[in-house]
């Protein structure tokens, strides 16, 4: 059996149970990644980094396949560092866009940009709204370490996925308010371990000229 053919079944596998139980846990995990954070950034990437092993590893629903989870000894993921972690507005320059988004198993996923986060010493990127079942934000981006030996996963990481629960939350009400977004906490999509998996990624508007060493990094250890 190819590795495809092996992560096709381990999918088709899963339970609508098992896939119920592990959103839960991610949105459990960042619950309290928000609470930690707001006294202490680090402390609260720590439990994040031990968490997600944990159940990256050991979840019938994680994107690992068994073969994987038998070898598996943690994700890949650089030490706290303060200076990637930003409060920022979202500016409106190119609220509206539409964007369709092709994966081999989902079709076409429909996106509607909500506009652009400006980050000193890094750059722009689009935030993105979800249109279909679910909604949500959705920010990713792929930075000069994307495919490079000891970097990134060469088709970029997530930085905001509300669906999945990673979203580290807002200082503020209405269009003044700033986004927490923390590079630190950026993670590969499922894609980066399963290719039975589909993932949007990131387009021409997540992109970065710059290196963001921090976050998941890859591949796995």
């Amino acid at each position: 059996m190819s590795e495809l053919d092996e992560a096709e079944e381990a999918i088709a596998h899963m339970s609508a149970v098992d896939i119920a139980d592990w959103r839960l846990r991610n949105f459990a995990i960042y619950e309290t990644v928000r609470r930690l954070a707001a006294e202490d950034p680090a402390e609260a990437h720590g439990f994040w980094r031990a968490e997600r092993d944990a159940i990256f590893g050991t979840h019938p629903a994680s994107a690992l396949t068994p073969a994987a989870k038998a070898s598996f000894r943690g994700l890949r993921t650089a030490e706290y560092d303060p200076s990637y972690r930003f409060r920022s507005v979202l500016q409106p320059e190119g609220a509206g866009q539409e964007m369709n988004v092709h994966t081999g198993t989902d079709g076409v996923v429909p996106f509607r940009r909500l506009g652009t986060f400006q980050l000193p010493g890094l750059g722009k990127l689009a935030a993105w709204r979800l249109l279909g079942y679910g909604g949500g934000i959705f920010v990713p981006f792929r930075d000069a370490t994307a495919g490079k030996p000891g970097g990134s996963y060469g088709a970029g990481r997530y930085l905001i996925d509300t669906i999945k629960g990673s979203f580290l939350g807002l200082h503020g009400i209405g269009d003044s308010a700033e986004f927490i977004l923390d590079f630190n906490f950026a993670y590969n999509p499922s894609c980066a371990y399963n290719e039975a998996w589909a993932c949007p990624l990131a387009g021409p508007d997540n992109r970065l000229a710059v290196e963001v060493p921090v976050g998941e990094l890859y591949p796995p250890l």
